[in-house]
């Protein structure tokens, strides 16, 4: 790499999760290519991110398009170099009943979302395998394991991704990849997607409590490139629904059905003509942060997964232990 920086891709780089991932690698010294649609977008992203110091590429890419993505990634290595970090950000989504989504919007929410972040895992594999080296971050969701109503479509796609990504971790372990690939799975996030999201609901819409910052999801997104566990679950709520769906999600099912639909909503009215992002980049909302700064947590726990499974073993075989002493005694 000679005296260059490394360089990271970021999907989706142009607002909320995406931005702020954006700018804390740009921070740290990486240099940085964010993809997204839309020009506005990308114009005031890489210019905050040019006051870093670093070099930065923004490309106008719908990463629903394999093509484009590719041809990105091919622009990224001739002007950056080579591709040391590649997180998969961008998303979309429909908030709505099912019975009131099209078959249009299940696929549009799918390419973006799923199929949006396999292109772009295709993209970087090309250029990493050769290499042996290299790092791969999914962003994922507690939506991934615990699906909530009105959300069908973002909680598909995000369940999707998590078995790609099973899928491929297995494949690389198989042939001695030393490409790592890592996921972190988010609470909810204060972010400008629930102005853009297209909204089937009579009020207007915000992420399930408790809320955090998107900063809070970019040191995560971070550390997780740093390290490379295999997947970090991020905040408390993400922890206790990926749980609590192993354990209860019989409960679960109907405890979301009584509350995750007010939870969803805020006291004021939608606007039916306010524009989406579905199909169509939004002009003027490319910003990191939502509306619900008031609310939103600046710090989260943070716990890798498999630490989580050492500990339920740990206390499964204190349980067994204290069961058989108490045996013993009554012997």
């Amino acid at each position: 790499m000679g005296n260059h920086a490394r360089v990271a891709v970021i999907t989706g780089g142009t607002a909320g999760v995406g931005r702020a991932t954006a700018l804390h690698f740009a921070q740290e010294g990486f240099d940085v290519a964010i993809l997204a649609r839309g020009e506005e977008g990308l114009s005031s992203t890489v210019e905050e991110l040019e006051a870093c110091g670093g070099r930065v590429l923004g490309l106008a890419v719908d990463v629903s398009d394999a093509a484009q993505v590719e041809r990105a990634a091919e622009q990224v290595e001739n002007r950056l170099g080579p591709v040391d970090v590649w997180v998969n950000v961008a998303m979309n989504t429909v908030i709505a009943p099912v019975s009131e989504m099209t078959a249009d919007e299940y696929k549009r929410v799918t390419d973006v979302t799923y199929l949006g972040a396999v292109n772009g895992t295709l993209a970087a594999l090309k250029r990493m395998q050769p290499r042996n080296r290299g790092t791969i971050v999914q962003t994922g969701s507690a939506l991934a394991y615990r699906s909530i109503p009105l959300q069908s479509a973002y909680c598909a796609a995000k369940a999707a991704l998590r078995g790609f990504t099973d899928s491929l971790r297995s494949e690389l372990i198989h042939d001695k990849s030393r490409i790592r690939l890592t996921m972190v799975h988010l609470p909810g996030i204060n972010t400008p997607q629930f102005e853009w999201a297209r909204n089937k609901l009579s009020h207007r819409v915000q992420p399930v409590a408790p809320i955090y910052q998107p900063e809070v999801a970019a040191r995560a997104i971070f550390d997780a490139a740093r390290r490379a566990p295999r997947e970090i679950w991020l905040g408390k709520a993400t922890l206790q629904s990926i749980l609590g769906n192993m354990l209860f999600p019989g409960m679960l099912d109907k405890l979301l059905a009584k509350q995750a639909y007010s939870g969803q909503m805020t006291d004021e009215p939608e606007s039916p003509s306010r524009p989406d992002y579905l199909y169509e980049p939004v002009e003027n909302l490319h910003r990191t942060h939502g509306r619900f700064s008031e609310n939103a947590k600046n710090k989260a726990i943070s716990v890798d997964s498999h630490m989580v499974g050492v500990t339920v073993l740990a206390l499964a075989g204190l349980g067994i232990a204290a069961l058989t002493r108490g045996r013993k005694r009554h012997r």
